[in-house]
């Protein structure tokens, strides 16, 4: 069984504390408003919303498969970090064995935050790596992120 990961660091202007808040607390809630293309709804399926609670995202047909649910193994507000692992949905069961995420919001010196991704993953016996997967999720991810850092420039009394 094949394993690996991938790093990927993306620029913000806005608060690393705002950006945290929104597209890491609160993505279940604010992802349908900023990626209505990708995500039709989330609900926060067990927990308060911190570490060990579980979430589920649901996707439109332009996502090749329908839901994901992730678990959140750690949140540390006060570092803004954390760390989720998909625990249903995706390519979880038909390509991936595992497949967990630690994010890590950095603030700059000049103003806005620096958010440092690590992505972890454990294919399913047979299933070969394909880098265009990494591409795409990377893209996707920096997309996403995009839309959330763009929604609280719009609304600067969003998520202080």
């Amino acid at each position: 069984m094949a394993s690996g990961s991938w790093t990927l660091e993306i620029e913000f202007s806005v608060q690393a504390s705002r950006i945290f808040k929104a597209a890491v607390l609160d993505w279940h809630s604010l992802a349908p408003k900023v990626v209505p293309e990708f995500v039709v709804s989330g609900v926060v399926l067990e927990g308060e919303g911190g570490a060990g609670s579980v979430r589920q995202l649901n996707f439109s047909p332009a996502v090749p498969f329908g839901y994901v649910k992730e678990r959140l193994d750690f949140v540390d507000v006060g570092k803004l970090e954390c760390k989720q692992t998909l625990v249903g949905g995706g390519h979880i069961g038909s390509k991936l064995e595992t497949a967990s995420t630690h994010f890590k919001f950095e603030p700059k010196a000049g103003g806005g935050c620096v958010l440092k991704v690590v992505s972890t993953y454990k294919f399913l016996p047979g299933v070969e790596d394909n880098d265009g997967e990494i591409v795409k999720s990377k893209e996707t991810l920096t997309g996403i992120m995009k839309a959330a850092e763009a929604y609280l420039v719009a609304n600067p009394s969003a998520y202080p």
